[in-house]
């Protein structure tokens, strides 16, 4: 924490110029909405691989620079930089990941994914208490994204945006290569392009009839779906992050909370998964809203000097808010039409991130009343946990292709068709039958 104050001294940050504090992770956060914008258009035309080996690149580089920063405004756009760079590795890492993983496990496989941004967090806790100057800290933790980058040459792209773009011959080559490393040369080697492009046959027509944004606000059922979502993606970000950007307001060591807000993300994201499992989506999303915002509210009451109780209701707050992001990434993708599906996820990501962008100015609203902080970090996932309360479950229901999918899921029915609707079975992936084949 020393050289935290050597650099607010450095760069005048204090007194007047305090905000700019707030100001540089706002930088930080607009720099991961622009690469969120950026980098998903862009790994979707020249493919998962190639971006992500420029983002290990652009992270690596631009991180070690911000070590150098010759003053604020320097360190500022180096910031700006990594944040875009850490977008384009989350997307196109999730994007490859999933796309490459049957049906079946991709669930467990983002619960695993979720769990390794986790470990991530308690590591660098440990790092920092170790490291204490601020310019040696940012180059170990560029550092490793060089070998990242060297490495990441050998990753495979996605068979399925091979396909997607024409390369059904590439992709058939990485099928039976990874179908030959588990074992399954004789399953991979039936595979041909014509079959691949035979069973991916709906991911092709759906990907040519993709629609542009409007359509999520065409219909009023679509409309309904958009606005809770986009309400539940920003307030889930901003309390999240409202909250991880000051740690050292707590009274901790700001090393000791680290590890205990990274801590609790462990079983509030497997209670998560329990809850939508066997209670529901909806229920799931507006609970853990709900509980974290009046968690966060909770802190008005306590006074200063009750550090631990504050620091409780703290944890438990950002403990829900990670159990919901859980939710919202799975539900998203369970409410949108495949048609549109990418564009949504697309959309309600860009509010996640406008919503984490402005969490660190509100810090700037304790100049005037020391609680208007948690009265708004707090009031912003409450209300929306009960807006989210509005949208239609998804629990045992198959996917939707269609905008009329969604909005005939959304009629009302009575009690006789109600159980007619939970016994249709789940469309399979039209993938799934290669996938089968080579895992």
């Amino acid at each position: 924490m020393h050289d935290y104050h050597v650099m607010l001294g450095q760069w005048d940050l204090v007194c007047s110029s305090k905000s700019l504090k707030q100001m540089a992770q706002s930088v930080y956060m607009g720099g991961v909405l622009g690469g969120g914008i950026i980098f998903g258009s862009l790994s979707d035309r020249f493919g998962r691989k190639s971006i992500l080996i420029w983002s290990y690149l652009h992270l690596a580089v631009s991180g070690t620079l911000t070590a150098f920063s010759p003053s604020f405004i320097a360190y500022c756009i180096f910031r700006f930089l990594c944040g875009m760079a850490v977008s384009g590795i989350i997307l196109t890492t999730l994007s490859l990941s999933m796309e490459w993983t049957p049906t079946r496990t991709r669930a467990l496989l983002g619960t695993l994914n979720g769990h390794c941004y986790t470990s991530g967090q308690l590591i660098l806790a440990g790092v920092a208490y170790g490291i204490r100057n601020w310019q040696l800290l940012q180059i170990v933790v560029s550092a490793p994204f060089f070998v990242f980058f060297l490495y990441s040459w050998w990753f495979t792209e996605s068979a399925r945006w091979l396909v997607l773009n024409n390369k059904s011959e590439v992709a058939v080559k990485h099928l039976k290569k990874v179908a030959a490393f588990n074992g399954k040369k004789e399953e991979g080697d039936k595979i041909t392009p014509e079959l691949l492009k035979s069973e991916m046959q709906r991911e092709i027509l759906s990907a040519k009839q993709a629609l542009p944004i409007i359509s999520l606000f065409r219909t009023p059922t679509m409309r309904r779906i958009s606005c809770c979502l986009s309400c539940a993606w920003f307030s889930a970000s901003f309390a999240y992050y409202g909250l991880a950007m000051d740690l050292q307001n707590f009274g901790v060591s700001i090393f000791l909370i680290q590890v205990i807000f990274g801590a609790i993300d462990f079983p509030a994201k497997f209670s998560s998964f329990l809850f939508m499992t066997y209670i529901g989506r909806r229920a799931t999303i507006a609970g853990f809203l709900i509980f974290s915002g009046l968690m966060i509210l909770s802190n008005i009451f306590v006074p200063q000097d009750m550090t631990v109780l504050r620091t409780a209701f703290a944890v438990f707050g950002k403990g829900g808010l990670a159990g919901a992001f859980v939710c919202v990434y799975l539900f998203t993708s369970e409410l949108y039409p495949t048609v549109v599906r990418q564009t949504g996820m697309g959309f309600t990501n860009i509010m996640a991130r406008i919503g984490a962008m402005i969490a660190p100015m509100v810090q700037m609203t304790a100049d005037y009343f020391n609680f208007l902080p948690l009265v708004i970090y707090g009031t912003a996932p409450v209300l929306s946990g009960v807006i989210a309360s509005f949208l239609p479950e998804t629990l045992n229901t198959p996917l939707a292709d269609t905008v009329e999918d969604v909005v005939n899921r959304g009629k009302k029915y009575t009690k006789e068709e109600i159980p007619l609707q939970n016994e249709q079975p789940e469309k399979e992936n039209t993938d799934d039958y290669v996938y089968k084949a080579v895992f």
